[in-house]
């Protein structure tokens, strides 16, 4: 049993991330009852949910000449483009059927159009925020668990900016899954290691 000032944040775990989605991770819905078991343990729970608006700035088709999974600059940098996937109000953005939503606070991400989202606490510039750590905060946690979907992009990249900004950080891997595009998984863990997050 973990205590009040401990929060599980669960990253992602939507249909386009599962099997058979628009950019389907393997086994991304493995991990779903394992996550529901976990939730009663903590002091909040919060749902990150992506939620781009057709035509995102991160999507492939948007990009003449471009195929999903090419890398294009843009003004905040280099960004990974993919197939067109968790548009708002589609199936694909709902959370897996199967995972429990009954959690604290749903955090929707990527909706900005010219901007992608892959953290929970700060859009891809790394600069604009979204309020979870206000909100984390204001309610007294200073300890994470992360878990979802997909290990070496929004589960990493939240969990860098959550040990940035000065929580106490843990990745449950058996409770995430990766995509390791181009070596991005090797190099997701070690960063994290690196940067103090605890890999459970």
């Amino acid at each position: 049993m973990t205590t009040a000032t401990q929060a599980l944040i669960v990253i992602d775990v939507q249909n386009d991330f599962c099997p058979g989605g628009a950019l389907a991770v393997t086994g991304g819905d493995e991990i779903v009852a394992g996550i529901n078991a976990l939730m009663d343990d903590f002091g909040a729970v919060i749902l990150t949910q992506d939620w781009h608006p057709a035509g995102h700035g991160s999507f492939a088709s948007s990009h003449a000449g471009k195929a999903p999974y090419d890398v294009t600059e843009m003004p905040y940098g280099p960004q990974v483009l993919w197939p067109d996937h968790c548009i708002q109000r589609t199936s694909g953005a709902a959370f897996h059927p199967a995972l429990r939503q009954d959690g604290n606070l749903i955090l929707r991400k990527g909706f900005r159009p010219r901007i992608d989202s892959y953290s929970a606490f700060y859009e891809n510039d790394h600069t604009t925020p979204t309020g979870l750590a206000g909100y984390l905060r204001e309610r007294g946690f200073d300890s994470l668990t992360l878990v979802g979907l997909a290990t070496d992009f929004c589960v990493n990249y939240s969990a860098l900016d959550a040990a940035k900004l000065g929580f106490i950080v843990t990745v449950r891997t058996n409770l995430c899954r990766g995509i390791d595009l181009n070596g991005s998984m090797s190099a997701a863990m070690q960063g994290m290691q690196t940067a103090g997050v605890h890999i459970i």
